[in-house]
């Protein structure tokens, strides 16, 4: 089985190439931007291409069984949301659809897309996740461009013999993690007081990369995964509270926290425009994943531990 990675130099697709490698039935290409960023040594075949581009209609896929789409355009956030909204439709929206057809096109079996949980929405009450069941209802640039996406897959899929599979995955962590929770190991790393000792009453749902990984691989091949959505998770939902403490255990850098008024945080959130930072970190975010696991006779095989466990190989 010969499998496309897009985004091959990103953290995802790294990662996934890496894994599948040593699967002696896949063989991979990573499709990249730039040959600056790849480590040329490694025994792999890139292919050039650039999502949202109009090179894309240049890439061969002629020989692709399977795609694995982890390419996108991350959240920018000088920019306005009219400027941003455009910029993530022209990547991460027309640029997955445009693939798509190509890949269509091309004979490609099955398009596997990295998608987001916040297609779903930013947040949830507590103890009422986000499941296969939930109403779409994305709210920011991000999330809008790629729900988006996903309709034009579903199209595609009923025009084409492609098979499509989504996955949203929340937040995803693991070695060489970027945006916020690089962040959150810097702070981690220089022992940096923070005041979240109140917030205990939150809960969160995460991804590993080693449980992410694992199910994108079942849906290599599984015939249940054909033209299905799916939510994932480490199906172990932390407090803002627990998980900084056992990330801080699993790190060997202690976490200092100390209280704070729930209501002078969100106050000073408010003031430097903030508030989607301050709620990703005050409020609850929960997935539930029994659909996945049962359709696809799948569970998380690593724990929440572990996983944080991995991230000293970041630090050092």
């Amino acid at each position: 089985m010969r499998v496309m990675v897009t985004g091959a130099a990103g953290f995802i697709g790294s990662a996934l190439i890496e894994y599948l490698i040593n699967i002696p039935s896949v063989s991979v290409v990573g499709m990249i931007r730039s040959m600056k960023k790849i480590d040329i040594n490694k025994n792999i075949e890139y292919r050039l291409g650039e999502i949202g581009s109009s090179n894309i209609i240049n890439l061969d896929l002629s020989d692709i069984d399977v795609i694995v789409h982890t390419a996108g355009r991350a959240h920018i956030l000088s920019e306005s949301f009219a400027k941003s909204l455009e910029e993530f439709r022209r990547v991460n929206t027309f640029g997955t659809i445009n693939l798509a057809q190509l890949a269509a096109d091309s004979g490609v079996k099955r398009f596997i897309f990295l998608s987001s949980i916040k297609v779903n929405g930013e947040s949830t009450s507590l103890g009422a996740p986000f499941s296969n069941n939930s109403t779409e209802n994305p709210r920011d640039s991000y999330g809008i461009s790629k729900y988006e996406a996903e309709v034009g897959l579903l199209k595609l899929s009923n025009e084409t013999d492609m098979q499509f599979t989504i996955i949203r995955p929340p937040l995803v962590y693991g070695p060489y993690v970027k945006g916020n929770f690089n962040t959150l190991l810097k702070v981690m790393n220089f022992y940096i007081p923070l005041p979240l000792a109140s917030i205990k009453n939150n809960r969160r749902s995460m991804v590993g990369i080693d449980n992410l990984i694992s199910m994108i691989e079942v849906c290599l091949t599984h015939p249940k995964a054909a033209n299905q959505t799916f939510l994932i998770s480490d199906n172990s939902d932390l407090s803002t509270f627990s998980l900084l403490k056992l990330l801080g255990e699993s790190i060997d850098r202690p976490a200092i926290l100390f209280k704070f008024p729930l209501s002078m945080l969100a106050l000073i959130a408010k003031l430097f425009r903030m508030e989607a930072k301050v709620q990703k970190i005050i409020g609850s975010l929960q997935v539930d994943i029994s659909h996945t696991c049962i359709q696809l006779d799948w569970e998380p095989s690593f724990s929440v531990k572990y996983g944080l466990e991995r991230l000293k190989k970041k630090i050092k």
